[in-house]
């Protein structure tokens, strides 16, 4: 069966003419032959919204029972049976009353479009899911009734309607929203010309970006290649230069100019994995990005254009920047850049060349990438082997003449050049053209060649002398190069693998950077200060720092207030990627750091606040109550128009005395909770006998006549005093949830501990309220129950600060059992925390 069709009424906010248009969109359909039927629509009283449904169909309501109350919902099995072409459903992201066939009518809807039926909805933009939090932003109301995105967006239609903010507000003032005796609130609040203006471009940014994706998916469809500037998207690309900062902050003013700009930047890792940018480089660059509001994208590529091209063309860029050459001239002429070649292959993409600091610097690579051993001996062989050849060859005259000559020069200097380079290999080349025309080509000892041949044969010499050392050369660096990157990347994984299952990270990473490099310590500093003046303080250290100021150092920076420092052998300048390497993966260490502690500052105040929240509800309720009672009895007492008995005055002197003592023990349960979750409960545990403590905080409840003490002979090295607060507030609460059945109280040696345990025989707990009930200012099975909830929680922080664990668990036959474990007598208990930075703590 095929689903039913979607179509959804989006409104910027209430009151624009959602249910309006809906209506007038069935009239429509149903004008036209097409079977509809209401089945749910909100007129709110409004007069002409009720006029709109007129004379169409209107499925009856079901009237669902919730809290001795009948309310009135839609009846998705009478619209199943109807099955009409199109049902009109008002306020999509409604919720349900409970009992009703689906918690949201979203539910509803989905399951009539699943029986083939299409439906026609509304829904506001502030009751999409992914914009809560942005709604609550703006007008200060948090909406209880959201419908996920992803529902809407399924719409086969979506139609915005939409109002200015001063043409809603006069129809708000007219009475046509809201009742007369709430606008004035209305305007003044929700309806303030900001809010609507806000909530206008919200709901066209959400809809902006779905056309997108309809566009996006119509172009992959369609097979479509060429731009279609709907939107301005600007594509910046990165070398890893310094120059990148530029070229992104360019890109973000250019993708600003238009409503909905989007900014990209993409990095062109090359394929094969050799050279590229330094890694710091490259994050530093994916975090300017983002805070410019925009993506980065890194793609590997052989060709960097072509790279280049095939993201823009996949994102459906308007415009591509791109840093103005860095490239000497003479290269420029020998073959075109990577801004020449995209420029070629852009089509109908505006490409942009934009100038920087780091323009046009020539810099010619001279180097052979080789080491310096290789690099001497090469120059060596370029000098002294074309010599010794000829002279061999003096000696040794070969039959082959000239042309077995000339390959055996070739052959030298294919040699050096494979040993030393090209420079060498180019000496060689020269030296063994001169040698050869000079002593083996006639007419001999002159620079004359009479031969024509012999001059093709020597100038062929040198072209094909001069390209395979080039060749030679290149293939040399490419392996050197590719071996680098082999260890690089052996070295990162392996590191990698090592700091996922330390817990010092930062003294693993340091460890191994000294290892790596051959240094004889190594240490992150931390800036103390601002400014460049400001001194550096080692964070953390391994090996030996020295206090020599003479001492080679060799620092690379982490982030602007820390770096990393290495004592002894100079670092190679082709370790330097593995060392930025190693500082980047140190900034991931402090940055882990920095956030694990925001972390837990985040936690302890969520915490508090929760604590203080649930303190001034107490404070509100359970302290007032008792409070109340006893300035009413105070007032009764002092009264001079009543008369009161001794009986009467007795009564309330005892009513009087109850509150106090209510008030005492809320009171003191605060401070306990207070002390504990500050540290500052003073223990005294000693070896001691249980059963007295038992008997103890057994006399202390409300119906000690219902609390059966079994076998307590063991002994336990506790705080009697805090022991028996505990016992007393286990035992009460037992009584007071589970509704006066017995409750047993054991207790019994078992090695190194003793068990003690308070069972009831009421209805018990599931294992998620099992956990929950010991929070501050907590209550479960009786909302109606005195005291803030913190009987549980004071139980559980005295256990613990006696080196004891309480834990809920079922009563055999149903209940719950309260297992207080703790140290049998003769026990001594320290506490050594261990793991500052991952707050591991060994007793």
């Amino acid at each position: 069966m095929p689903r039913g069709s979607l179509r959804v009424y989006l409104g910027a906010a209430p009151g624009v003419g959602k249910t309006v248009a809906m209506l007038g969109e069935g009239v429509r359909r149903r004008d036209r032959g097409t079977d509809v039927v209401v089945g749910v629509v909100e007129t709110h009283d409004r007069p002409y919204t009720a006029h709109m449904v007129g004379d169409l169909e209107v499925i009856p309501r079901v009237e669902v029972e919730h809290r001795g109350a009948r309310m009135a919902e839609m009846d998705v099995d009478a619209i199943l049976a109807r099955r009409p072409v199109l049902v009109l459903v008002d306020e999509l992201a409604h919720t349900n009353v409970p009992g009703s066939r689906h918690e949201k009518r979203w539910q509803d809807v989905k399951e009539i479009l699943d029986a083939g039926i299409g439906v026609i909805t509304t829904v506001n933009i502030q009751h999409l899911e992914s914009l809560n939090d942005a709604v609550a932003g703006i007008t200060g109301v948090r909406q209880r009734e959201t419908v996920p995105d992803h529902v809407v967006r399924a719409a086969d239609q979506i139609e915005l309607v939409d109002m200015t903010p001063e043409a809603l507000r006069r129809r708000l003032a007219h009475g046509n929203v809201y009742k007369r005796e709430k606008v004035d609130a209305a305007l003044a609040n929700y309806f303030r010309p900001g809010n609507l203006a806000a909530l206008r471009e919200l709901a066209l940014l959400w809809l902006a970006d779905r056309v997108d994706e309809r566009l996006t998916t119509y172009r992959r469809e369609q097979g479509i290649q060429d731009t279609w500037a709907t939107r301005e998207r600007v594509l910046v690309a990165l070398t890893g230069g310094d120059e990148g900062s530029t070229l992104l902050r360019t890109g973000a003013r250019i993708a600003s100019r238009g409503a909905g700009g989007e900014l990209h930047a993409v990095y062109v890792d090359r394929a094969d994995g050799l050279g590229g940018a330094p890694l710091p480089a490259v994050a530093e660059q994916r975090r300017l990005t983002e805070s410019l509001g925009g993506t980065f994208h890194v793609v590997s590529g052989e060709d960097t254009a072509e790279a280049i091209l095939e993201l823009a063309r996949a994102i459906n860029a308007t415009q591509i920047v791109l840093g103005t050459s860095r490239r000497p001239l003479w290269r420029r002429l020998l073959s075109p850049g990577v801004g020449e070649s995209v420029v070629d292959g852009s089509g109908d993409i505006d490409v942009l060349m934009t100038t920087h600091h780091r323009a046009a610097i020539r810099r010619v690579d001279l180097g052979p990438g080789l080491s310096a051993g290789r690099v001497r001996l090469g120059w060596v062989l370029a000098v002294v082997a074309p010599l010794v050849l000829l002279g061999l060859l003096s000696f040794f005259p070969l039959a082959g003449g000239l042309p077995l000559q000339v390959l055996l020069y070739l052959l030298l200097t294919v040699v050096v050049a494979a040993v030393g380079g090209l420079w060498p290999a180019l000496v060689a080349a020269v030296s063994s053209s001169l040698l050869i025309n000079w002593f083996f080509t006639p007419p001999v000892r002159t620079l004359t060649i009479s031969d024509p041949q012999s001059l093709a044969a020597l100038l062929v010499f040198v072209a094909v002398a001069l390209l395979v050392s080039a060749i030679v050369h290149t293939s040399v660096r490419r392996t050197a190069q590719a071996l680098a990157a082999r260890h690089e990347s052996a070295v990162l994984v392996e590191l990698s693998h090592s700091l996922l299952g330390a817990t010092d990270q930062l003294g693993l990473l340091l460890d191994r950077a000294r290892d790596m490099f051959h240094a004889e310590g190594a240490a992150i500093e931390h800036r103390d200060g601002e400014g460049e003046d400001a001194p550096w303080r080692v964070l953390e250290q391994t090996g030996d720092l020295g206090e020599a100021a003479d001492r080679t150092k060799t620092v690379e920076p982490v982030d602007e207030d820390h770096r990393l420092v290495l004592v002894g052998r100079p670092v190679a300048a082709r370790d330097s990627r593995l060392l930025a390497a190693f500082a980047a993966h140190a900034g991931a260490i402090l940055t882990r750091r920095a956030l694990r502690r925001s972390a837990r500052t985040a936690d302890e105040l969520a915490r508090d606040n929760r604590a203080r929240t649930a303190l001034l509800s107490a404070v509100s309720h359970d302290l007032r109550t008792p409070l109340a009672g006893i300035k009413a009895a105070v007032t009764g007492l002092r009264s001079t128009d009543v008369e009161f008995s001794p009986e009467d005055e007795a009564e309330l002197l005892e009513a009087i005395e109850d509150g106090t003592d209510r008030l005492d023990a809320l009171i003191g349960n605060l401070l306990d909770m207070s002390r504990i979750q500050t540290g500052a409960l003073a223990v005294h545990p000693r070896d001691c006998a249980v059963g007295p403590v038992v008997a103890g905080a057994v006399a202390t409840v409300s119906r000690p006549e219902l609390v059966q003490v079994d076998d307590c002979e063991a002994e336990a090295h506790v705080d009697p005093g805090l022991l028996e607060r505990v016992l007393g507030n286990l035992v009460e609460n037992a009584l007071r949830h589970g509704y006066g059945c017995p409750v047993t109280v054991s207790a019994r040696a078992d090695g190194h501990q003793v068990v003690l345990r308070v069972a009831d025989s009421g209805p018990g707990a599931d294992d998620a309220t099992r956990e929950r009930m010991f929070l501050p200012f907590q209550r479960y099975s009786d909302q109606r129950a005195e005291g803030v909830g913190l009987g549980l929680a004071i139980a559980r922080g005295l256990t613990e600060a006696m080196h004891g664990t309480l834990e809920a668990d079922d009563t055999p036959g149903g209940g719950l059992t309260m297992v207080v474990t703790l140290p049998a007598a003769g026990s001594r208990h320290t506490v050594e925390i261990t793991g500052e930075e991952e707050g591991s703590v060994t007793a």
